[in-house]
């Protein structure tokens, strides 16, 4: 698991890769329950090849899938765990208790928990959104599942992303196809599966600001997959081979496969022979303790390892190809074949790839390990409120599956009852549609795959959603009797999110009413016609409709018609009525309700806040238990120090009897004895308490001895600072004359009163014993210290006065222009300027006098 931040604070990197405790860019999808502890990621790492069925991997694989296909492929890959089948007919796993059973969703939900952990510590704020990337291949199960795991772990999911396209928007993010657009393929080989993605990058011409832009985008034109092969297919041909040598080198029969632990280690060596035959022709592989203390010591060649792995070279060849035939392009129409993934740094992987495209090089312009998950944070970014970015690139991207629907009820014909397409394959995301039928009787509506030959892995129907749709029956039995103008339709309305999820979202009924009612005449006098505007028979008409009982239907399309009120009202004036026909269409809301279909479906309301009580007390314990193990290193560290000083200070004996030394002494040892023997189970509560009883006793000889060299410091301190203000009171005597006399003395007399202070505790500091509390710190020195300088800043910074101007004696002549420029005066007066020498009124003075005159009428 890889996770990035999108930073809003100034002065940060937009966008940075979150590191974890370890310090590493890149975590363990891992989550492990041992001895009552829940651990994760760097955590259960550590434990794995000590108990390989406490260490639960692979688990993103696992939501959505039925039983069978998980147990198939935990067997696989020799996992010891403890799988169950839930109600749902998907896995549950059970943990170290062999009582608890966790789902899918809720491991994942730790492990997001975790990410997002190591995100805000890395921002230093909140995060509750997020972009999760996710392969191409994801069915609709695991797309929901993924988002519940996500709710379950408090994280709002602003979008899924497909990984392809992820690593697409970090490709062009940086790049100008104004020029020349381009094809380029992105080719994956993970630890599990492998995809090829078939990407168009151009540009397009906008309006912004006025100005004409070009804005970079891009559509992705295809993908195709092998979800079962992977970097961890070829170490898993590694194993056998080195479970065979072993075994043949033992004998008796026996078969290293059978023992977890052994597997276990045996995985994790694999792992590193196979980076090492990257760089390497050759590469050794040593396992200590192998089986029954026996170690286990080999070698293998390149030549060998692509022997025993000649299939998969020919199967990772097939989406490239898959994606080209479908496609028509040409190889020499693809301007880049971009690697990512860990598995594509195998040389033999790239030989295959170089020789089929005819190519000298492949193309490396991305990280392989963090092009997709700083791909998602450019689409995060983008989602966001509150953030704009610099660059811009259109993304375009399609739904890895098509979508059939298909309806099932009374009454329906053969042409509605059969499946039909609605979203073909590659559709933009989002996308909403609808379809209309005329039909008057509930049904159902089942939700399918486009194809049975392209479905997510482990699913075995194209099946995967059925709604009942209800209402419809009861608004046509409701609206039979009335004068229907055409049929009643159901209209559905779907949706094809963002995240790739396809649903049902809404269903209405349409009714169209035709009804006879009275409308003012056309053939009205003059006189008359001017009385009656168009806006009374506008709301005469929606007056009409709400009397006529339709309760909380919507209203759609025209509903005109006469209320009493406005018949009186036309009559009063003496016009005339005609009745006329007019339609009326209501809209009716019709009841969908989604129906569970196959294993794998999504968690239940009640299921879900079940886990969320579950994963908040995992949560809390998992607190405890850090604080618990802080403050039990606190201790420790605490006593280890204070050994360290009592031995090491030469002076500790001015400050501490030995008496008291030797007291502490002896509580120093009582508490670590405990610590190693009854304290290894302890609360943090009592750790907490044995801290504060040894420093209730150690604070206070280490405060005195601290203060041996702090105390003389700040006397120092302040001696210089009162000769400081002697200099500086002279220096206002002499340059500040506005300066207020009564101020300045008040500075001196603080001045001196500090000095007397400081001589008085020094001189009673003297007659103190070093084993008693001191008579003053330096703590209060260096307070009241800062208190006279901010008193001495105070006055300092007291402005100098302004001199004062004398206005010469108006004359006659001047008064009376004074009072033609009064509020009151006309602005003919206002505006003269008979006297040159009065002075020209600034824009706000005249704004002034505008509000003043305004104000008065």
């Amino acid at each position: 698991m890889k996770v990035a931040v999108v930073n809003l604070k100034p002065g940060q990197i937009p966008i940075s890769i979150a590191i974890n405790e370890m310090s590493k860019r890149k975590s363990p999808a891992l989550v492990a329950f041992q001895d009552g502890n829940r651990l994760i990621g760097e955590e259960a790492a550590g434990i794995i090849a000590r108990y390989p069925d406490k260490v639960f991997s692979q688990i993103r694989d696992f939501i959505g899938k039925p039983f069978n296909y998980v147990k198939n492929l935990a067997d696989s890959l020799y996992l010891p765990f403890v799988l169950v089948e839930d109600q749902r007919g998907a896995v549950g796993i059970k943990i170290d208790d062999g009582v608890t059973v966790y789902s899918a969703e809720e491991l994942v939900a730790m492990v997001l928990s975790y990410g997002r952990n190591l995100a805000e510590f890395h921002a230093k704020s909140s995060i509750k959104d997020a972009v999760i990337t996710v392969p191409p291949y994801f069915g609709q199960a695991e797309r929901k599942g993924l988002i519940q795991a996500a709710e379950l772990a408090g994280i709002n999911v602003l979008s899924l992303l497909n990984e392809h396209s992820g690593a697409a928007l970090q490709y062009g993010i940086d790049k100008d196809f104004s020029n020349q657009s381009r094809y380029v393929i992105f080719y994956d080989m993970g630890t599990s599966s492998t995809y090829a993605a078939l990407v168009y990058f151009s540009a397009y011409n906008t309006k912004e600001y006025g100005k004409t832009v070009s804005v970079n985008q891009f559509q992705v034109k295809d993908v195709r997959w092998n979800p079962k092969l992977g970097g961890q297919n070829m170490e898993m041909r590694l194993v056998e081979y080195f479970a065979d040598e072993f075994n043949n080198q033992v004998g008796n029969g026996v078969d290293v496969r059978k023992y977890p632990k052994a597997m276990a280690k045996l995985k994790k060596q694999v792992k590193r022979t196979k980076e090492i035959l990257s760089a390497n022709m050759m590469a050794p592989i040593s396992v200590e303790s192998l089986y029954d203390d026996r170690d286990f010591r080999s070698t293998i060649t390149r030549e060998k390892f692509e022997e025993l792995c000649g299939d998969l070279w020919e199967q990772s060849l097939i989406p490239v190809k898959e994606v080209l035939s479908h496609s028509g392009l040409k190889l020499d129409e693809i301007y880049a074949i971009e690697l990512i993934g860990g598995a594509t740094r195998v040389p033999k992987l790239q030989a295959k790839l170089q020789e089929f495209l005819g190519r000298k090089e492949l193309d490396k312009h991305i990280d392989a390990d963090e092009a997709i998950v700083l791909g998602a944070a450019l689409h995060a970014a983008n989602l966001s409120d509150g953030i704009k970015l610099n660059r811009k690139l259109g993304m375009i991207d399609g739904s890895s599956y098509g979508f059939s629907i298909e309806l099932d009820g009374v009454g329906l014909s053969n042409n509605e009852s059969t499946k039909q397409l609605l979203i073909p394959r590659l559709k933009k995301l989002p996308s909403k549609m609808f379809r209309s039928l005329k039909h008057d009787k509930d049904f159902e509506v089942s939700l399918y795959y486009e194809s049975e030959d392209m479905l997510p892995p482990g699913v075995t129907s194209d099946k995967f959603l059925q709604y009942a749709v209800s209402g419809l029956t009861d608004a046509s039995e409701k609206y039979s009797s009335r004068n229907l103008s055409s049929p009643i339709k159901a209209t559905l309305h779907f949706s094809l999110s963002r995240s790739g999820i396809f649903s049902l979202t809404k269903a209405d009924a349409v009714v169209e009413i035709s009804e006879w009612v009275e409308v003012p005449k056309k053939n009205l006098t003059v006189d008359n016609s001017t009385d009656v505007t168009p806006n009374v028979t506008v709301e005469a008409a929606q007056g009409s409709s709400s009397e006529s009982g339709t309760g909380n239907l919507n209203v759609d399309g025209d509903t005109s018609g006469t209320s009493t009120s406005n018949e009186a009202e036309q009559n009063a004036l003496g016009t005339g009525t005609e009745k006329k026909l007019k339609k009326r269409t209501f809209r009716v809301p019709l009841k969908v309700v989604e129906k569970a279909f196959g294993p794998g479906v999504s968690l239940s309301g009640d299921s879900l806040s079940e886990a969320k009580l579950r994963l908040n007390a995992l949560d809390k314990k998992d607190a405890e238990r850090r604080r618990t193990a802080e403050l039990k290193n606190n201790l420790e560290s605490y006593i280890y120090a204070t050994r360290e000083k009592l031995e090491s200070s030469s002076e500790i004996g001015k400050v501490s009897t030995e008496e008291e030394r030797q007291s502490f002494i002896e509580k120093l040892d009582e508490v670590q004895e405990w610590l190693y023997m009854d304290g290894e189970d302890a609360s943090a509560t009592e750790f907490q308490e044995r801290l504060d009883l040894l420093k209730a006793t150690g604070d206070p000889i280490f405060f005195r001895l601290n203060e041996i060299t702090e105390r003389p410091a700040s006397s120092m301190h302040a001696q210089r600072y009162l000769s400081e203000i002697q200099q500086v009171v002279s220096g206002w005597e002499k340059n500040k004359s506005w300066l207020p006399k009564d101020k300045i003395d008040e500075v001196v007399k603080d001045a001196d009163n500090v000095k007397r202070w400081l001589e008085e505790k020094e001189a009673e500091q003297i007659k103190t014993s070093g084993f008693s509390k001191p008579a003053f710190t330096s703590e209060e020195v260096y307070d009241k210290v800062a208190d006279l300088k901010d008193k001495v800043a105070r006055v300092n910074r007291i402005p100098k006065p302004k001199p004062k101007v004398e206005k010469p004696p108006k004359n006659e002549t001047e008064s009376e222009g004074d009072k033609a420029n009064t509020p009151n005066s006309p602005p003919e007066e206002n505006t003269s300027n008979t006297d040159h020498e009065e002075p020209v009124e600034s824009s706000n003075d005249k704004a002034d006098g505008n509000t003043e005159s305004h104000d008065e009428l």
